[in-house]
């Protein structure tokens, strides 16, 4: 998923440098004696909402609100664990090619009865290559799914199908290792056709025109305001469960703001920059978050010169990831492979040790240098001048001036500029390819390294940069064909690597965010990998 910048400057699926906060302890707030308050707490993000249509969402924020406003098969527990959400069974044939889920009776918050047909429809839509949904890749396997992206089937036969009422079928072309996980995702949720059609071309841009299923429904989010709230939902199957009623949402984009709230008991959450991180990690409810999320530069190759691979080293040789970690806070380290740290274990290694490319990302101001000079030359030019884009974060913002300073230091003559936009901007301009050079972010949607190699296939919607590779593409596809499970981890392998070699991206940092939580707050269930925070058992203690 995309992160805010952060899901960083440049975060796709993207991440947002997302922040929460929980009513605090005054006469108002949650750890007040009011029974009502405390069964609300104030929540923040660093970013606004882009949509909240599930067909065509792409970032940690739209995904956080969308998992704890609406609800699918199943739904991620601590550590990831799958638990039956709508899904009251599940069978799977021999062969794991069909997959029947028998559905528990449950409604929309506009009192319209949940069926299985409400899954159908909203698989077909996400594939449907009218919809040019981002996400629609992630559905390869389903039969038929990639032949209807690509216009080359009928919608009506995508592999799934409702059998009454309270039973989905879904049939695979071949077996998925993490196809439960991915039903635990929101992009496999279902939607209500009624609504999305009365809505039509607004549908999922404010909170009136959208339906919901889950824990609580969402009030006040306009499209474009950074405050909303989240209710509790009285139509959910589970509502005698959700112990919270409201969680009050704001947007603070400056972490002095938000740790001012923190402490005027107006938040009860906040993310911490570089200085804070350091005065505040004795303090009660210090907390750190392993976002699964790598940052990353993608270099537009619509423009010649980021065609030139000494370039795109050069570039990449003259960053101190150290410093630029450094600078940002929390606990981010530096990067030197696309798939995060700590997110995939295989054969009791650390995937991102395996991958990474320790030359490519080394702050190496000499090599640099040559590499610039040989670039300049094949290119025909004397200098080179460019932007780059990121969010209007704190973290977006310490992030592109980190780099316009080390760049123009280490390469004499290169001119840069840099432009921090609010998120829903810069994914805009990203996806159009308005930009030089993109701070992108990409969190895990589930523990696996295709959730992130899978970006970077010459067709994906997500390669921002058009870096395109032909060896790479047939290393993914065949990774996801092979039976051959050895084989499958060797495709994988080589091509990061290639990607790497060639600076398709520069990695930049691995992501970890530091906070403030009140101590009060239980409950909250926050995965890395997928749906970072489901409030569905949140508490104030």
């Amino acid at each position: 998923m995309k992160f805010t910048k952060l899901f960083a400057a440049g975060a796709t699926v993207l991440i947002a440098g997302a922040t929460l906060a929980a009513c605090g302890s005054n006469s108002n707030s949650s750890s007040s004696g009011n029974s009502s308050a405390k069964k609300s707490i104030n929540w923040m993000d660093s970013a606004e909402i882009p949509t909240m249509d599930i067909s065509k969402a792409t970032d940690v924020t739209s995904f956080n609100q969308l998992g704890n406003v609406e609800e699918g098969l199943y739904r991620l527990g601590k550590n990831s664990k799958v638990e039956n959400a709508l899904a009251t069974s599940t069978k799977v044939s021999k062969d794991g090619k069909t997959w029947t889920f028998t559905l528990r009776p449950s409604k929309w918050s506009n009192g319209d009865k949940l069926t299985a047909k409400d899954f159908v429809y909203s698989w077909r839509r996400t594939v449907n290559p009218k919809t040019a949904s981002q996400y629609a890749y992630l559905f390869e396997g389903i039969h038929n799914a990639t032949q209807i992206s690509a216009g080359k089937a009928p919608v009506n036969s995508l592999g799934i199908k409702a059998v009454g009422d309270n039973k989905l079928v879904v049939t695979l072309d071949k077996r998925i290792p993490y196809f439960k996980l991915l039903m635990g995702f929101p992009l496999f949720f279902p939607q209500n056709q009624k609504v999305v059609e009365a809505n039509g071309s607004k549908y999922g841009t404010s909170s009136s025109t959208t339906a919901f299923n889950g824990p609580f429904v969402q009030k006040g989010w306009t499209g474009s305001n950074l405050s909303w709230k989240l209710v509790k939902n009285k139509n959910y199957w589970d509502k005698k469960n959700v112990k919270l009623n409201t969680i009050n949402y704001s947007v603070q984009k400056t972490p002095s703001t938000a740790y001012n709230l923190y402490q005027s008991n107006k938040l009860d959450a906040t993310v911490l920059d570089a200085q804070q991180t350091k005065n505040l990690k004795h303090n009660a409810g210090y907390t750190l978050r392993d976002t699964a999320a790598t940052f990353y530069v993608q270099f537009n190759q619509r423009r010649k010169i980021f065609k030139n691979e000494n370039l795109r080293k050069a570039i990449s040789m003259s960053i101190n990831r150290k410093a630029l970690s450094n600078a940002l806070g929390g606990s981010n380290t530096p990067a030197d492979s696309l798939t995060a740290k700590g997110v995939v274990n295989h054969d009791g290694k650390d995937w991102a040790s395996v991958v990474g490319d320790k030359e490519s990302a080394s702050y190496n101001p000499t090599e640099a240098k040559k590499l610039y000079k040989k670039a300049l030359k094949e290119l025909g030019v004397k200098s080179v001048s460019f932007s780059i884009l990121s969010d209007d974060t704190d973290a977006g913002q310490k992030t592109t001036e980190t780099l316009q300073s080390q760049l123009e230091e280490n390469l004499k003559g290169m001119k840069v500029s840099v432009a921090n936009v609010p998120f829903k901007t810069r994914l805009n301009r990203s996806t159009n390819g308005n930009f030089d050079l993109v701070v992108s972010g990409w969190s895990a949607d589930f523990a696996d390294p295709i959730s992130f190699v899978d970006l970077f296939t010459s067709k994906n919607a997500n390669n921002n940069g058009k870096w395109s590779n032909a060896q790479y593409d047939k290393l993914i596809a065949d990774s996801k064909t092979t039976a051959d499970t050895t084989k499958r981890w060797n495709d994988l392998e080589k091509a990061e690597k290639i990607l790497l070699n060639e600076e398709g991206i520069a990695p930049l940092y691995y992501k970890t965010e530091a906070w403030l939580v009140r101590p009060d707050i239980k409950g909250i269930v926050y995965n890395g990998a997928g749906l970072n925070y489901n409030f569905k058992n949140a508490y104030v203690d």
